[in-house]
């Protein structure tokens, strides 16, 4: 009698209690045993080998903080199943782990709990490799690295060094969020609720001026754009195009509008992607910050109401991606600019969302044609000018009565809009230039400005260069110094690295903790020998994260970041996984990092990853697995009751890995009573099978009892087909489309197969049932290794799975006796035929011209043309 689809008590079958033959499915031991095994034969070690194609699988590093749940474990799961795939397909895989160990959250922790945050940080990255270690996970443990080690950041250092001497590192005053309380800079996302420090809720974030390092991004600006198509195809299109804007490349004009009487003011330059629309400025505006603000209030007639408006905008802190839907606020400075085409006067204004980092830090507002200006416009009563009107402008003017108007829609430049016209059209109120396509008054318009040398065309990209100065202890030092003598001062290569000092007091309040200690502060100029002071900010985070992985390939290395000739041999990184909210940040800095060292003669490619793969969350109560929410599924806790192989298998068959998760407690417990269905089949079989010789590969197919087979080769015949025909779709759902999903459904449609046909004992020759099992539990070796494993062993074999290839699918066993193929006439289908499989194409056409359903579509009809796909489909073309 066939089994049943059910088990008893998870927890139970987690202790050794499953049903069936034997002791039992016992995850706890199975797991700890290969573990042991696999640690002791070195099986994931990996080293460059020419011999072999090589293959570098990568999951982002995590930070070492909380508790590992769930929602991490996935992320590892899928790919740690492309590793062992590839490992059995033949490839030298180089799969690593690190950890981010540099941030805040250590700093703020230690506060927390009166600890060191290196204290704090490795007792967390234990608890996290003994997690990954229990999960099974193929990691190359000699690899490690962690970027809060001295051998890893003076790598840090000895790039920044690099790239100030190439003026890629320089330092500025730059306007940051500041939290008062904190004496820190915060990231646009650290500011919360509408500008408050995200540490101290009660603490507004005020936008300030200070000296900053910054990296000079700005430089790779186009290699970062163009080569992005390098990227097409191995990369999600969604992450592309989010780079693809972040860079945000703008071809346009640069134009200086002179200011009015006021005698010595240097112009104010904007720049516009539209130069066509510049009849219809109706007012230039001042990002706050601008520093011809202060010039033009002085003396103005309305500097006394201005200033106090002013300076609450200096405080605000604006985040880019609020522009769109933050309240616009502004004030009249009092004075005029000069339109250089038209000679009119229009007012000066200064606006909140006009931000000094983006463009000039001055725009001119031109209402009917942005949305943007022409909300701030209406709000204070300017003007609105149409200058631009679609093509068509009939099929505008004849909107049902009562419709929004569109800008443009009308001639007259008096029309007030209800919404801006945005696109291209025609020029109109535009002097001589009215009539003219957009385009071509773009570039006329252009023209003229560059020869009467008020403006210039010009390219300018949203990309910034990126600010790496933290005013935190628990980062990277900056390895400079200052002289009072010298100025600014490297520290020399060969006293790298500048360490961390480990007596320091971590407040959370009152600037960097470096500053506060005397010891770290206080030094010798490498110049001069004069007295110097060290830079105390530390280094972004996000700069330990854009180059770690080219680290794996040499993480002992004391006389380079890396051997360059082993770099060649492993990258780029053949798949690297990820999280979306990676997509801008990290995975932008990592790809300039990666030119930075090609310049520097460190590598020879231009991109470090050829493929990019992001995973869906991990969701409870329909929300992403987060500690701070109160719903996370410890991974430790899931391994524990069911172990790692059900943890493991229940995040890959809940969802396609590219989708979001939900959590089921019901569904994790499904995935652990099908293991017991597994091992209890085994189990079943096993004493009868380990001595048998014929095994993966070495089956031919049984005859049939036609072609004078015996008795039960029909089963045979049927569960070898079935067997291959799974291993087939297996096969490409791992190689071609990670349905890792659907190979856990057809694992489970052949196990419910086997189960079907038992007794096997009767009918089934131990070769061919051998051949059964082994294949099953191959195909289930790269997602639950540990009981694939123990299987294997019950089957007789010494030597572990791990050095089997991943099987080959035979086209003849999976090969159906019976196939139905679909007749067609003309294209479409009448009807559909039952014939042994191989059939040839006259056979077909006699049977369907014989069959009663398909016979009157060709009466009196000529066949001019036949299609036939074998097993599959013929057409009759009939005329």
């Amino acid at each position: 009698m066939a089994e049943q689809n059910t088990t008893g008590n998870p927890e139970q079958g987690a202790h050794g209690g499953a049903q069936g033959a034997g002791p039992g499915y016992d995850p706890q031991k199975i797991e700890a045993k290969w573990q042991k095994r696999w640690a002791d034969a070195r099986v994931f070690e990996s080293e460059v080998d020419p011999s072999k194609p090589k293959y570098y699988v990568l999951e982002m590093l995590p930070y070492p903080s909380g508790t590992l749940h769930m929602g991490h474990m996935r992320n590892y799961t899928i790919g740690d199943v492309v590793a062992r795939v590839k490992r059995m397909r033949g490839f030298n895989v180089l799969h690593p782990m690190g950890w981010d160990a540099f941030g805040l959250p250590a700093e703020n922790a230690a506060i927390q709990n009166n600890t060191h945050p290196r204290t704090w940080t490795n007792k967390n990255i234990a608890e996290f490799q003994r997690v990954l270690r229990r999960f099974g996970f193929s990691y190359d443990w000699r690899r490690e690295i962690s970027t809060c080690e001295p051998e890893y950041y003076r790598w840090n250092q000895w790039f920044f060094l690099c790239m100030l001497e190439r003026g890629l590192a320089y330092r500025k005053k730059s306007r940051v969020n500041w939290c008062p309380k904190c004496c820190t800079v915060l990231a646009n996302e650290q500011v919360i609720n509408g500008g408050y420090c995200w540490r101290h809720e009660d603490t507004l974030v005020e936008s300030r001026e200070i000296e900053q390092w910054f990296l000079k991004t700005t430089a790779y600006a186009d290699q970062l754009l163009d080569d992005l198509k390098q990227l097409e195809g191995g990369w999600p299109e969604r992450v592309i195009l989010m780079q693809r804007n972040w860079i945000g490349k703008s071809q346009g004009a640069r134009v200086k509008f002179a200011v009015a009487d006021v005698a010595g003011a240097e112009p104010i330059e904007v720049f516009t992607t539209r130069i066509d629309t510049i009849y219809g400025a109706t007012a230039v505006i001042l990002a706050p910050a601008h520093p011809l603000v202060s010039k033009l209030l002085d003396g103005s007639p309305v500097r006394g109401e201005a200033e106090p408006k002013l300076a609450k905008m200096g405080q605000a802190s604006v985040k880019t991606e609020d522009l769109a839907t933050m309240e616009k606020e502004g004030f009249f400075t009092g004075r005029y600019a000069v339109n250089p085409f038209s000679g009119g006067k229009i007012p000066i204004w200064v606006g909140n969302f006009v931000l000094m980092e983006y463009g000039t830090g001055a725009i001119m507002a031109v209402p009917a044609h942005d949305e943007r200006d022409l909300e701030f416009c209406r709000k204070y009563g300017l003007p609105v000018r149409v200058v631009v009107e679609p093509k068509e402008v009939e099929s505008s003017k004849s909107k049902v009565k009562g419709e929004k108007k569109v800008a443009g829609a009308a001639r007259s430049g008096q029309e007030v809009a209800d919404e801006a016209f945005t696109d291209y059209g025609i020029s109109v109120n535009s002097g001589p230039y009215s009539g003219m396509e957009s385009e071509t008054a773009i570039a006329k318009m252009t023209a003229f400005a560059e020869q009467k040398g008020f403006g210039r065309a010009e390219t300018i990209f949203r990309l910034k260069d990126w600010g790496i100065s933290r005013q935190r202890y628990w980062g990277t030092p900056i390895p400079v110094v200052y002289c009072a003598k010298d100025g600014i001062v490297a520290v020399p290569d060969s006293d790298l690295p500048v360490i961390l000092p480990n007596d320091v007091k971590l407040t959370g309040e009152g600037g960097s903790p470096l500053a506060a200690t005397p010891e770290f502060v206080n030094t010798t100029c490498p110049k001069c020998g004069g007295p110097a002071r060290r830079e105390t900010d530390t280094m972004d985070t996000f700069v330990d994260s854009s180059w770690y992985f080219y680290r794996y390939c040499d993480p002992h290395n004391d006389k380079a970041p890396y051997d360059s000739a082993k770099a060649a041999y492993w990258f780029p990184i053949d798949q690297y996984i990820g999280g979306i909210t990676h997509a801008i940040l990290h995975l932008l800095y990592s790809r300039f990092w990666c030119k930075v060292m090609r310049d520097l003669g460190l590598i020879t490619h231009n991109e470090p990853a050829a493929r990019l793969f992001t995973q869906g969350m991990v969701q409870k109560g329909g929300v992403a697995m987060s500690k701070s929410r109160g719903n996370v599924v410890g991974a430790e806790e899931m391994a524990q009751k069911y172990g790692a192989d059900t943890g493991r298998l229940y995040t890959l068959f809940a969802a396609p890995p590219e989708k979001d998760l939900e959590w089921s407690e019901e569904s994790i417990e499904g995935s652990w009573r099908f293991l017991n269905r597994v091992y209890r089949l085994v189990d079943r079989h096993s004493a009868a099978l380990r001595g048998v010789k014929a095994g993966v590969g070495k089956i031919e197919a049984p005859p049939s009892k036609t072609e004078g087979g015996a008795p039960g080769a029909a089963k045979e015949r049927t569960l070898l087909r079935k067997t291959h025909q799974i291993l087939r779709r297996v096969t490409q759902d791992f190689e071609t489309r990670w349905h890792f999903n659907s190979a856990i459904a057809l694992i489970m449609e052949l196990t419910n197969e086997i189960y079907g046909q038992e007794p096997l004992e009767e009918g089934v020759r131990p070769e061919i049932r051998k051949e059964v099992l082994e294949l099953l539990t191959l195909m289930l070796a790269p997602m639950t290794p540990h009981l694939a494993e123990e299987l294997w062993e019950m089957l007789g074999h010494k030597e572990g799975q791990w050095t089997v290839a991943w099987p080959s699918f035979s086209e003849e066993l999976a090969r159906d006796d019976e196939v139905e193929v679909v007749v067609q006439i003309s294209g479409r289908v009448r009807g559909k035929l039952k014939v042994p499989a191989g059939t040839g194409e006259e056979e077909i056409v006699k049977r369907a011209q014989a069959e009663p359903g398909i016979e009157h579509h060709l009466s009196g009809k000529r066949i001019v043309k036949r299609i036939f796909v074998p097993d599959k489909l013929v057409n009759l073309v009939v005329a």
